[in-house]
């Protein structure tokens, strides 16, 4: 006589009550909206307590007050300006105070300055934020294919803080036991940077650094010899496609058409916006973050010593579009939409606490990558 069977299903039964009502199941209201054809599976699906968080973690700050372009231009009136010294005295000013309350609202001025000698360029903060200048203007300037005329600022990224909270290096999860790591790039070892999936860890190092070919979909249903990639090179394009639907808060028919995933002619306008936005990233990290190298000190860089680098999460926030769209740039025309000085120096000559002008030899920096064109369409 099977006696446990009622009781099996009684508490079987009490369980899935409890999960109902209990203190800690939560349902989220969900809100779907069709973004194609009925039958096709193009819904997007947005939970709307997290929106709600989003919205107010994506708050627009004011700037501190409207600049006056005319008078004085900041580099006859201050020593050692020299990506922003074509600003006026109080666009400068405005600039300087809109970007410590971006970065270092606690410490102020002197998170980048020493304040017996403001010109100085000793704090490698200084340096860095001034690199971090030129980027921006990069990005506002040669980038709109993917941020249109929408563009970015400081806190874009930072959001208050001294390093952006979205940011990656290698190998920032465990590693796998046994001879995983070469082969698999850190897989089976659930990964932040893949939305805790156990996918290669290290994927965005291979496509936001490297320049890696990202397409595996084939065309034809049964092997030819045209596609050389694996199941390897596929699980590591999916991990980098589940870092950037995380990133957005999307899923993939925001730039997928369901029903043919690598026709691009069937694909929404989003999807060449990605694109650019993929060689962007490339773009920064190669050209921009990666040569700070010798400036940040070893608790500013990764575990394997490697420096903090930009991922599709750092602008985006958790939201397909940065900021929800709304551009800061109207307050800083002058400071950050167009490339002011593109000359970057030796950053391996720098000495922390010693070195007053980083910048008296100076190279053109190369750009190369914005030569591209989009896939045919």
């Amino acid at each position: 006589m099977r006696l446990w069977i009622p009781f099996a299903a009684s508490a079987g039964a009490l369980l899935a009550i409890a999960s109902f009502v209990g203190a800690g199941w939560d349902l989220p209201p969900v809100a779907s909206e069709q973004i194609g054809y009925r039958g096709t599976g193009m819904f997007h699906h947005r939970d709307i307590e997290t929106e709600a968080a989003l919205k107010l973690a994506n708050v627009v700050p004011e700037a501190p007050w409207q600049a006056d372009p005319t008078g004085d231009k900041a580099g006859k009136l201050y020593q050692n300006v020299q990506v922003l010294g074509d600003l006026s005295d109080d666009q400068f000013n405005q600039f300087m105070a809109s970007i410590t309350a971006w970065v270092a609202p606690n410490e102020g001025c002197n998170y980048c300055h020493n304040p017996e000698n403001m010109a100085s360029d000793e704090m490698y903060q200084k340096v860095v934020a001034r690199r971090m200048i030129q980027m921006t203007q990069a990005i506002n300037v040669d980038w709109k294919p993917h941020v249109a005329n929408t563009g970015v600022t400081c806190y874009t990224c930072h959001r208050g803080q001294h390093i952006p909270a979205a940011v990656w290096s290698s190998s920032l999860d465990p590693k796998p036991a046994g001879n995983m790591t070469q082969d698999r790039q850190g897989q089976n070892v659930a990964s932040k940077l893949a939305g805790l999936t156990s996918l290669p860890q290290n994927a965005l190092m291979d496509y936001l650094y490297g320049d890696k070919p990202i397409r595996v979909h084939s065309t034809k249903a049964l092997p030819d010899g045209t596609n050389k990639a694996g199941t390897k090179e596929t699980e590591r394009t999916w991990s980098l496609m589940i870092h950037m639907s995380e990133s957005l808060g999307v899923n993939c028919v925001t730039c997928h058409n369901s029903r043919a995933f690598n026709d691009w002619d069937q694909s929404p306008p989003q999807r060449v916006t990605a694109w650019h936005g993929i060689r962007m990233a490339r773009d920064l990290n190669v050209n921009y973050i990666d040569g700070l190298s010798p400036i940040f000190p070893a608790n500013r860089k990764g575990p394997e010593g490697d420096v903090l680098k930009i991922g599709c999460a750092t602008c985006h926030n958790g939201v397909q579009k940065p900021l929800y769209g709304v551009s800061m740039l109207k307050d800083y025309v002058d400071a950050l939409t167009k490339k002011t000085n593109t000359t970057v120096p030796d950053y391996k000559t720098y000495e922390p606490g010693k070195t007053q002008v980083m910048g008296q030899a100076t190279t053109t920096t190369p750009t190369t990558t914005t030569t591209e064109t989009a896939p045919a369409q």
